[in-house]
């Protein structure tokens, strides 16, 4: 439903009568007419079902082999979701229209996205930006389904007229194809209310974000590499700190990311290249020309700092901070001035990213944070923008790379300077911390050897100190992260010859929840040294949304393990013995 305040009240007040009215209405009769429009479900299919009231539809969605997300702002109805459907796998998200800013920091995009009932609470004012919302949620091909109910509101509701018309105006503006309009009598039996059933369509990407990356990255004109490298520090941004990103203020379509967090990107970028002696613009050597190559800069060049240590969640010694920071000064004054100032859209237009600057503390700080990298200020990306790093990620980032190493050899090539094949593309690898999971191994010995019950999070078993492994929740080979969240204990069968490099299942993750959280709290959330760490490491990569509780990190784990099955088309691991991790116990 829409996040009206007094309607959201409404449902709360009256859910337990108004959740026995909306389940005994079938989902298959009510959309009949425009069953043969939804996408056929396959794995990997997702539905979204927005203002979800009971989970009636969601739970007929999961019926029919899609996964589903189910947004509803109602607490009450929530409540009743969980007691008639907590077993349908429903994915819940406190969220509603116009803005729907908790569902689309998830990062998914759906196949289908179902409004069911919904329509008349969005306010004629909030019907754009609402549908705006709605359409960049979906993806190219994807199904919208809406109902439109006609006829006086119930006593003490607040409801708005729905028209079809008006629907159908707004999917032209958002470039979606009306595939069917048909209207049938309300199957509660009310002769007074009519509704209207719509099918759209997303017909092809319609953004014009692939395009706008492929001419910036191949037919801008460009007098250093600069341009190329905001590129791929905002990409860099999306693929492994999606969670620093913030929706931007007064509903506009882009979100804003820590002008701190592009500049340690950039930085990370950099450090290999000029070590490496590759002109970086016409007659560049080193760090000659670069103009945020400064103190802070050299410092870093002279500690041989390391690309996997320039990362959120790092720390650092006085000296080491004081390097990053004045490096990370320079490097968003850069940034601000000349690529995000002279990155346009085609014909001359405005910028495509906009920059408002701040100056940070004077204090030093140690630890590398994202409220210490938003001292800086921000960096706005438009929505369709970030939509497209954070999908596409996996083909933009090569293209980026490409063409970096073929503008990095016409330097060398006008200077008489011989770049070797695949020199470059080397040192732009992006270096994670290596895979290692000793920290973990050593952590798991020292709780086993202190009488602590440590088990398996996939079976529950008791580990001893001779036989257990150490396991990448989400997989090194598809996603190089060593995060403390990430790291679970395991038995070495299961690490080694049944999960190995798989996603675990949603069942999988289900199955583990009590497990994985209890792992979390007498390992990290119990231990004040390596809490803040913990909490550090999940708010730059997983979408906690400020919260701190294991339950959440849990949660948001979820979220991120569902985004890299859809990016990816991970293949998914559930396990194979009957036992399953339930509760941490003796």
């Amino acid at each position: 439903m829409a996040a009206g305040t007094d309607v959201i009240s409404n449902y709360d007040e009256h859910a337990d009568a108004l959740a026995e009215r909306y389940e005994a209405v079938s989902s298959e009769a009510m959309l009949a007419d425009v069953l043969s429009t939804l996408p056929r479900p396959a794995e990997g299919r997702i539905a979204l079902d927005i203002g979800a009231g009971t989970g009636r539809d969601a739970a007929w969605l999961g019926e029919l082999g899609y996964q589903v997300v189910a947004a509803e702002p109602a607490a009450g109805m929530r409540r009743f979701a969980a007691e008639r459907h907590g077993d349908a796998g429903i994915r819940w998200v406190d969220d509603a229209l116009p803005g729907l800013e908790r569902t689309h920091a998830l990062g998914l995009s759906f196949d289908l996205v179902l409004l069911s009932a919904v329509w008349q609470h969005v306010g004629p004012a909030d019907r754009t930006r609402a549908f705006r919302k709605i359409s960049t949620l979906m993806k190219p091909g994807g199904t919208l389904i809406m109902t439109l109910r006609n006829g006086p509101a119930p006593t003490g509701m607040e409801m708005h007229p729905t028209s079809t018309t008006e629907v159908e105006g707004l999917a032209r503006s958002y470039g979606l194809e009306v595939l069917r309009v048909s209207r049938s009598a309300d199957q509660g039996g009310r002769p007074e209310v009519i509704w209207d059933v719509m099918a759209m369509r997303m017909p092809d990407d319609g953004t014009g974000a692939l395009p706008l990356v492929r001419g910036i990255v191949l037919s801008d004109g460009k007098s250093s590499t600069y341009k190329l490298a905001l590129l791929r520090a905002v990409t860099r941004v999306a693929e492994y700190a999606p969670a620093a990103a913030t929706p931007a203020p007064d509903g506009r379509d882009a979100v804003e990311v820590p002008l701190g967090l592009v500049a340690l990107n950039w930085i990370r970028m950099y450090l290999p290249l000029v070590r490496g002696g590759f002109p970086q613009a016409p007659g560049n050597r080193g760090t000659v020309g670069l103009s945020f190559a400064k103190d802070g800069f050299e410092a870093l060049l002279a500690r041989n700092a390391a690309q996997a240590d320039l990362r959120v969640g790092a720390t650092f010694d006085a000296e080491g901070a004081l390097a990053v920071m004045s490096a990370i000064s320079h490097a968003a004054d850069t940034i601000a001035k000349m690529p995000a100032n002279f990155t346009r859209y085609p014909n001359g237009g405005a910028p495509v990213f906009g920059v408002t600057k701040a100056r940070p503390g004077r204090t030093v700080s140690t630890i590398l944070d994202l409220e210490t990298l938003r001292g800086w200020g921000l960096l706005e990306i438009p929505g369709h923008l970030w939509r497209a790093m954070s999908r596409f990620s996996s083909w933009i980032d090569p293209m980026l790379v490409a063409e970096w190493s073929r503008l990095t050899r016409s330097y060398g090539d006008r200077m008489g300077l011989e770049v070797g094949p695949g020199a470059v593309e080397g040192a732009l690898a992006w270096i994670e911390p290596g895979r290692t999971t000793t920290f973990g191994r050593d952590l798991v010995r020292k709780l086993i050897e202190q009488g602590k019950s440590v088990r398996c999070v996939w079976t529950a078993e008791r580990l001893r100190i001779r036989g257990y492994d150490v396991d990448h929740c989400l997989p090194w080979a598809v996603w190089p992260c060593g995060d403390l969240w990430n790291l679970m204990p395991a038995q070495p069968r299961i690490n080694r010859h049944e999960k190995r490099d798989r996603l675990p299942s949603a069942a999988a993750m289900r199955g583990a929840r009590a497990s994985i959280i209890g792992w979390w709290e007498m390992a990290y959330l119990e231990n004040e040294a390596l809490r803040s760490r913990f909490l550090r490491e999940a708010a730059s990569a997983l979408p906690v949304a400020g919260e701190t509780s294991a339950a959440a990190v849990y949660d948001a784990l979820d979220w991120r393990r569902l985004r890299l099955r859809q990016d990816q088309q991970v293949p998914e691991w559930t396990p194979s013995t009957t036992s399953r991790a339930s509760v941490i116990a003796e």
